[in-house]
């Protein structure tokens, strides 16, 4: 289900002035010393498009790299990234790359691959922070503890304290911080791009608190060792869910897909494997140690994987600033701005099923025009109609709440509703067909989409645009 295109609404509600095309120089109308919670994908984008417009931002990261989400950790506990060992894109490098910045094999790459593995991503963010000279505009190993406006609605202290075991670029960074004493500065405005894969959501399963087996989210999973010749039942069959199966099923004795999405009925062995099977939805965990599922069967089951996904969590705010319900963060106008508080308080890459980096970018852009001035909002309260008149829509066809910043195809109308606001060019339109042929392509071929394709007109256009940025 496609949400509605009115939710997408009409250029007209932001009023600007013209601006150069992405990538020029840009002189801002107003110069803002501004904090960017997380130095991932959204944050790095954050830096340069507010440095491009003139503004001093300022990088809080509590882990000692930049990349965010894209650091694989080993380890399974604790405050880690989410990516298991094995992982690879589930989109060609081409459509995954910044607008202006290529995603394209290079001669230091670690996997030329169209599809390469988590590594080359954090390469090529990595290269991108050099790039742009962002890494200097970075505080590694710091960890902010409390965002607050102050009572003008234009100013912001920022607590923060050096985060435990987050490493850095300094000897401070690299200490323990248990003791460590906050610190508070002050901020003409906040960007939050602190990410949305660290706070696990568990399926409610019937039972399960008196089922013996282990339980996990597929946030801890690493590699598949830990499971050979073991029962496991995973819950959930999108991304995630699909690679973590297939990677088990190597190593365990049996392994059991749970999809919300089959129907009742289902209970299938995948083609190519003897020990995979798809079912519907879990029904309930017995206490005998038994998963039973929707279609009838039932198996003895050693571990129950949760592959589903993730919940936003902004710990550092205060609780009036926004709320977050069933995953729905309220009020945000166009998925970045507290009408309340807007332009002085934004969020970057809360969208989910979408292609992120070039999103964020837009996203951006967006938000470093409107602090300049460059951009003028709507007021407050036609925001506040706008998100209102979001959630009639949403409710009208019954899209959940919990999918309120799902956009899937409607990403394309956000990001080029986006760009006009910011006065850049649409976004190329081989981008678009090359996400849909990659999404058709992991639907038919899930075993072989990754290295089996047919858009070579598609990759020439890529290319062809890639020679401007050389």
């Amino acid at each position: 289900m496609a949400i509605p295109r009115a939710t997408i609404p009409a250029p007209t509600t932001t009023r600007r002035a013209a601006a150069p095309p992405l990538g020029s120089d840009r002189a801002a109308m107003r110069s803002l010393r501004v904090a960017v919670i997380g130095a991932g994908a959204a944050g790095l984008a954050t830096a340069r498009e507010l440095c491009r417009e003139g503004h001093a931002p300022v990088i809080f990261e509590r882990s000692g790299g930049v990349g965010g989400t894209w650091i694989y950790e080993p380890r399974e506990d604790g405050g880690h990234s989410s990516l298991y060992e094995s992982l690879r894109t589930n989109l060609p490098r081409e459509v995954m790359g910044f607008l202006d910045f290529p995603f394209a094999a290079a001669p230091d790459s670690l996997d030329t691959r169209r599809f390469p593995r988590h590594e080359e991503v954090l390469r090529y963010l990595q290269e991108f922070a050099r790039r742009f000279d962002l890494h200097g505009l970075v505080r590694f190993g710091t960890e902010v503890t409390a965002v607050d406006v102050l009572q003008d609605r234009h100013h912001w202290r920022v607590r923060w304290r050096k985060a435990a075991g987050g490493g850095g670029t300094d000897a401070d960074a690299a200490r323990t911080g248990e003791d460590e004493e906050e610190q508070e500065e002050s901020y003409d405005a906040v960007v939050v791009c602190n990410g949305h894969y660290t706070e696990p959501r568990i399926a409610d399963i019937p039972g399960v608190d008196a089922w013996p087996g282990k339980q996990m989210h597929s946030h801890s999973y690493r590699v598949p060792d830990p499971f050979r010749d073991q029962v496991v039942v995973i819950i959930g069959a999108k991304n995630s869910g699909g690679d973590i199966s297939r990677d088990i099923a190597g190593v365990a004795r049996e392994v059991h897909m749970a999809n919300r999405a089959s129907p009742a009925a289902t209970c299938e062995r995948l083609p190519g494997y003897h020990n995979l099977w798809l079912h519907s939805m879990v029904e309930r965990a017995d206490a005998d140690g038994s998963v039973v599922f929707r279609d009838g069967t039932s198996v003895r089951a050693d571990v129950i994987m949760h592959c589903t996904g993730y919940k936003y969590s902004f710990p550092f705010l205060a609780g009036e600033t926004v709320s977050v319900h069933d995953n729905r963060i309220h009020p945000l106008y166009k998925h970045v701005f507290v009408p309340r508080l807007a332009p002085s308080l934004a969020f970057i890459g809360l969208p989910f099923k979408v292609i992120p980096f070039p999103l964020v970018q837009l996203q951006a852009s967006w938000v470093a025009g409107a602090l300049s001035g460059r951009i003028q909002l709507p007021s407050e309260e036609e925001m506040m109609e706008d998100v209102r008149a979001l959630y009639s829509q949403l409710e009208a066809i019954g899209w959940p709440v919990r999918y309120t910043h799902c956009l899937k195809h409607d990403q394309f109308d956000y990001d080029d509703w986006l760009a006009e606001q910011c006065g850049h060019a649409k976004v190329e339109g081989w981008r678009r067909q090359m996400y849909d042929a990659a999404s058709k392509k992991k639907v038919e071929c899930p075993e072989t989409y990754r290295d089996e394709w047919d858009d070579h007109h598609l990759l020439e256009q890529a290319n062809q645009d890639f020679q401007k940025y050389h």
